[in-house]
């Protein structure tokens, strides 16, 4: 038979995972250049501003482009005056039905695209 040696138990070294770690430097969190107001921070937050109001334009612009467009198809085609749909003539239909899914596809392209500028905004600022 064996016998045991008397004596402590080994020792183990419990470590956290080297993965976890990371590089240490001279690094400037967006969100700390940010809250000092300083040059940098100002940058990031004009350039947020600048993309919002680029988008606007774009998506107003887009909007007065095919609204102005409607009056300019009725002119171009006059015979479209005459047409009626269930007594109702066509102009008034495509004014008055054609309009509101406009606005709509609008709101929604220009809603989905600042919400992706505001995401890649808040991913830079929490790039830490």
């Amino acid at each position: 038979m064996t016998q045991e040696q008397p004596g402590p138990p080994r020792r183990v070294r419990v470590t956290a995972p080297r993965t976890a770690a990371r590089a240490t430097g001279a690094s400037f969190p967006v969100a700390r250049e940010m809250a000092e107001q300083s040059e940098l921070g100002q940058l990031f937050v004009t350039s947020l501003i600048r993309s919002q109001l680029r988008l606007a334009l774009v998506v107003a612009g887009g909007f007065l482009v095919i609204l102005m467009g409607i009056p300019v198809l009725l002119a171009v085609f006059p015979d479209i005056e005459a047409m009626t749909v269930l007594t109702v003539p066509l102009p008034w239909l495509i004014l008055g039905l054609g309009v509101y899914p406009l606005v709509i596809g609008c709101a929604i392209l220009y809603v989905h695209s600042a919400s992706r500028n505001e995401r890649r905004f808040q991913d830079l600022v929490d790039d830490d």
